[in-house]
């Protein structure tokens, strides 16, 4: 049954999605990327102290490769509130964990599941895991923050697809712009002429994106968006 309830999640998310800021998707008959996830319903589930978050990994993944990711998941354990537990039928909504094609996910917690991709060995990594559950506990890109136009020159003659730098309205959580936040591009990103697409406005020759773990404010925004001081 629940190999059955994985291979709907993923014909439906092949069929009926697209990808926008090259890895989170975006269901067609929805405009959630519009809006703050949190005003959508789609944080999980707060039970006390903890944030329980269900998770199942595919068999496609070799013995090494689900050690890699239960890393990046138990990681969430030491800095924050979120506890992620293996997959049961008690539970409606979860993350499935698949190597299809990159490193994908939907924002925030969807309706009767999710899969997140992890595709081997590329997207295997503390980085990539990190960023991708970021996007499932509802956070987007840095640099389409409402506020960014106060930190960042988005340059658009130089980008392939301009709209992978639309700006949305986010839910900031009083924390400041990040060039070291794990969900922030790098300064060439989807350059159609190898030119910035970003440029930092305190110092244009600035470079980033190199960050390997969530930073200090990629901490802070989950402790606060689910309340794991309260």
């Amino acid at each position: 049954v629940r190999e059955a309830i994985h291979t709907q999640i993923s014909v439906f998310i092949v069929t009926e999605s697209y990808i926008l800021q090259g890895d989170i998707l975006v269901p067609k008959t929805t405009n959630k990327n519009a809006d703050p996830c949190v005003l959508k319903g789609c944080l999980w589930p707060k039970h006390g102290r903890y944030v329980t978050v269900p998770y199942d990994i595919s068999d496609s993944y070799t013995q090494e490769e689900r050690k890699i990711i239960l890393g990046g998941l138990q990681s969430f354990k030491r800095t924050t509130c979120i506890r992620f537990v293996p997959y049961s039928n008690k539970y409606r909504d979860y993350i499935h964990f698949e190597p299809k094609n990159g490193c994908s996910s939907s924002v925030g917690r969807q309706d009767g599941g999710q899969f997140i991709s992890l595709e081997k060995p590329g997207c295997l990594s503390l980085r990539a895991i990190q960023h991708e559950v970021l996007h499932a506990l509802g956070f987007k890109h840095e640099q389409v923050r409402s506020d960014r136009d106060e930190h960042v020159e988005i340059l658009f003659k130089n980008i392939e697809k301009e709209n992978n730098f639309r700006k949305v309205k986010t839910n900031n959580l009083g924390t400041p712009y990040d060039f070291t936040s794990i969900m922030e591009y790098g300064k060439y990103a989807f350059s159609k002429n190898k030119l910035p697409t970003i440029v930092a406005k305190s110092n244009p020759k600035y470079d980033w994106g190199r960050a390997t773990k969530m930073s200090t404010n990629d901490i802070t925004r989950v402790n606060r968006l689910y309340g794991c001081c309260e």
